[in-house]
């Protein structure tokens, strides 16, 4: 059999995305071990993406948890802690199969995030030699590239006013898949920080899906774990990505709940 690269790669969420389905993802701060990944299948999410803005999480661990990710057939992606090239590249190398981009204002910022993340000719990633993606094996570039370019999605963040005022210019841009609104530090920019039923945060919601419908590409719905009812909502306004919470606040939540419930005993 002659095994293509097509035949090895595969992105479930960007094919559940052209599906019009909506993806689920679980972000990972905590957990330092490939068990996540299995735990995440297990429940059912589509998606991980390993926060690095935010953790301690570092390199190889990150690497480790995507290579179990991709044996698994859910997509991981990683927060990179900054927009640079070094970063980008190496999370992609070690087995991401997007980068989420914290703090998009431009689209000039956007661009040169997709000329980290793809080869040519739709950026300047640089060569690494054999992926985890394709486990390893050696392809001709002529071949590997097309399907990493298409494999690997590049997710940027919307988390301030001026975020959203470059909305049609920063979708507009070739090589970004989707916008993940972070709603925390947007509400926080916006000075109505956690006020998630504000009219403004509809309004975001409402202008950016509207811009992404109109680019043809995805929104993203992030900082709502404990409003599940307002990413509902925003899925029935055209979302299809949701960020549902981290490894931390499951764990926190599922423990003070059976804590809870021996408290609660009345033995008496």
């Amino acid at each position: 059999m002659n095994l293509k690269a097509s035949d090895i790669l595969k992105n479930n969420v960007r094919e559940k995305l052209d599906n019009d389905e909506v993806v689920s993802s679980m972000t990972v701060r905590l957990v330092r071990g490939i068990e996540i990944a299995q735990i995440a299948k297990t429940a059912g999410f589509d998606s991980i993406y390993i926060d690095m803005e935010h953790s301690s999480l570092s390199m190889d661990m990150t690497g480790q948890i995507c290579m179990s990710a991709l044996a698994l057939g859910i997509a991981p992606f990683v927060r990179v802690p900054a927009k640079t090239p070094e970063w980008i590249s190496r999370v992609l190398d070690a087995g991401a199969l997007g980068i989420i981009a914290p703090h998009i204002t431009s689209a000039e910022e956007a661009r040169e995030v997709v000329s980290y993340a793809k080869f040519q000719p739709l950026g300047e990633r640089s060569a690494a030699g054999g992926l985890p993606h394709l486990q390893y094996r050696a392809f001709p570039a002529s071949q590997a590239y097309p399907v990493l370019n298409q494999a690997t999605m590049v997710i940027v963040q919307f988390e301030t006013a001026a975020s959203l005022e470059q909305a049609d210019e920063i979708l507009a841009v070739d090589g970004v898949d989707m916008v993940l609104i972070g709603t925390n530090d947007l509400t926080a920019d916006m000075g109505i920080a956690g006020q998630y039923d504000h009219p403004l945060v509809e309004k975001a919601f409402t202008d950016t899906i509207a811009a992404c419908r109109k680019a043809g590409k995805h929104c993203g719905v992030g900082g709502l774990s404990s409003r599940p009812d307002l990413a509902e909502k925003f899925v029935r306004m055209g979302a299809r990505y949701v960020s549902t919470g981290t490894d931390i606040a499951f764990l926190l939540s599922a423990c003070t709940a059976k804590a809870k419930q021996v408290t609660d005993i009345t033995y008496r």
